[in-house]
């Protein structure tokens, strides 16, 4: 070939270049460009079939990522580093041209018919990350040029390769955080916990690509795992009974706290219900524990419709849907908790408001009975022994006597109800309060606003009492706003003193946007136990205000108007 020639050749190889070169940058997709590429490489070098293969990193096998003119399923046939012409390439990172692959013992055949191959590693950095192999019907089709070209055309495919690899990264990247942040704030929103779990479960299955995704519990006796939650399960699988944690694979996963898969569920005997994989379709498994600090409490279960390793990445990710699982687990249980801590507290309410009110009755029935026993001890009525009339009066001093004796009993188990005094934090007992009555505020559509005073000075007080006129306070507020609206609650030290400047009482001002009282409720609401001005309910919740604030030798002061909203300020001492 004389040098026009020599020069029109390299015309021609470096135009090549550059179209291939603007067509496996056309995409960020990588199995676009994969695709591209060995439609590129096969043109190129006039082959008959192609593929770029790609050393999986974590099961270290060849995967054929994407093939031009080979037949259905051989793109499924994987290859070990070293093994056939292609392994042979990817293990020593030197090309490799056989003019007659029929007399090459590295020869594995994916197709019939091959007369010759070229292959050439495919380097990303210094590392050789996979090969790009054509082959021909013909023999020795291929030459030194075409090594070279191929060649040349994997080191400006490895760039390509590289930013699509990164550019997936990425995209997997912001799609689990977009997916994270999706479960958290469902997390955090009024749902069922059923529905968090399933919607925790449907997100990583979409997002691993799973076939089905399950949750599984831990039930009451702590030795079997029943399912919670699923996405893409039939009926075989939620069928199922209850698996015992002893016997089975996922219940390994629980006891050893690990992350842990399994390459084909229809076939390993560490599977414990094998015959629902064969007809669910299910083969590898991912399994990982659902952990709450040391606790373990069940497992998030992935599962693919084909042999796949899952890799490093992928057991992260499943991890993440474990924890928010997890926590979602936790908050539930606190929730129930901080359930039936209120129901507690509105209970010791009713009970208060009984003994309040049973006071009340007795003090006012008192009086009444005092006369009585005045007005019959005045009356000097006295009788022949023998006269009927004799006994009837006996026997009413005596039932007057049994009713002074129970209005004194009723009386003195009212005082026992004075405060045991200690020191009390105020805004620590507002903060508990918030996290006892913040799910029934947001039930309610009530905003909460806080603004608690730093270095609130302790006051001498009964921290149970004063969280009851609290919560009093909050549900009241609540009740006041049925549409939902706005509770502010704020703290601070108050001069109540001659001195402006030494601080004498704590001030603790709850704010309502509420409906407002009218000047009659207003006037009456914090009067008497008996009588109640509210539309609904018992009336005793502000009369029990009341009477905690003047034990404690506090004050209570209401702002109100109709439409307008209501304040309500509780000013206790310091000491």
């Amino acid at each position: 070939m004389d040098s026009s020639e020599q020069l029109q050749a390299r015309f021609e190889r470096l135009e090549a270049l550059y179209r291939v070169s603007q067509v496996i940058h056309s995409t960020l997709d990588l199995r676009e460009s994969l695709q591209l590429i060995v439609a590129e490489a096969v043109r190129l070098m006039r082959a008959t079939s192609g593929s770029v293969v790609l050393v999986n990193p974590t099961t270290g096998f060849l995967d054929i990522e994407a093939a031009h003119g080979l037949p259905v399923g051989a793109q499924k046939m994987k290859l070990r580093v070293g093994e056939g012409i292609t392994g042979w390439v990817a293990r020593h990172g030197r090309p490799a041209r056989v003019g007659r692959v029929a007399g090459d013992p590295r020869y594995f055949a994916l197709r019939s018919g091959v007369g010759s191959e070229l292959a050439v590693p495919l380097r990303v950095g210094d590392e050789v990350r996979g090969v790009i192999n054509v082959d021909s019907d013909r023999e020795d089709a291929f030459s030194e040029a075409d090594e070279e070209l191929l060649g040349e055309l994997a080191t400006l495919a490895a760039p390509a390769i590289r930013n699509t690899w990164l550019y997936e990264q990425a995209r997997s990247k912001a799609r689990l955080l977009e997916s994270l942040a999706k479960v958290g704030q469902i997390i955090n929103s009024p749902l069922a916990l059923d529905d968090t779990l399933q919607v925790i479960a449907r997100e990583a299955k979409k997002l691993l690509s799973a076939k089905m995704c399950s949750l599984m519990m831990l039930d009451e006796s702590g030795r079997s795992l029943v399912t919670r939650a699923s996405a893409g399960a039939g009926k075989s699988y939620l069928s199922r009974p209850p698996v015992n944690i002893e016997e089975s694979f996922v219940g390994i996963v629980l006891r050893r706290r690990k992350a842990m898969q399994l390459e084909n569920v229809q076939s390993s005997g560490r599977y414990q219900n094998v015959s629902v994989a064969r007809q669910e379709g299910l083969v590898s498994l991912l399994s990982v524990p659902l952990l709450f600090g040391e606790k373990a409490t069940g497992t998030l279960n992935l599962y693919t419709g084909e042999p796949h390793t899952f890799s490093d990445e992928e057991v992260r990710v499943a991890l993440a849907y474990a924890e928010l699982s997890a926590l979602a687990l936790e908050k539930a249980r606190l929730y129930e908790r901080i359930v039936s801590v209120e129901d507690e507290l509105r209970q010791s309410e009713r009970l208060s408001a009984l003994g309040l009110l049973a006071a009340e009755i007795a003090h006012e029935i008192r009086n009444p009975l005092t006369v009585m026993k005045m007005l019959h001890h005045s009356l000097n009525l006295e009788f022949p022994p023998g006269d009927p009339r004799h006994t009837d009066v006996r026997i009413m001093g005596e039932k007057m006597d049994h009713l002074a004796r129970i209005v004194e009993r009723v009386l003195d188990l009212a005082r026992g109800q004075e405060p045991q005094v200690a020191e009390v934090d105020v805004n620590r007992l507002l903060a508990d309060l918030t996290l006892l009555t913040r799910h029934k505020l947001k039930a309610s559509g009530v905003a909460l606003v806080q603004n608690f005073a730093a270095d609130l000075p302790l006051i001498q007080g009964d921290a149970t009492q004063l969280e009851q006129v609290f919560l009093n306070l909050t549900l009241n507020a609540a009740e006041a706003m049925p549409q939902g609206g706005t509770l502010t609650v704020r703290s601070r030290a108050l001069p109540l003193g001659v001195a402006p400047e030494l601080v004498t009482h704590v001030l603790v001002r709850f704010s309502d946007t509420g409906v407002g009282m009218s000047e009659e409720h207003r006037r009456r609401a914090f009067t008497s136990l008996l009588s109640s001005t509210k539309p609904k309910g018992t009336g005793l919740g502000l009369a029990i205000v009341a009477r905690v604030v003047e034990a404690h030798r506090g004050q209570v002061r209401v702002w109100s108007r109709l439409g307008k909203g209501t304040t309500i300020s509780v000013i206790l001492p310091l000491a």
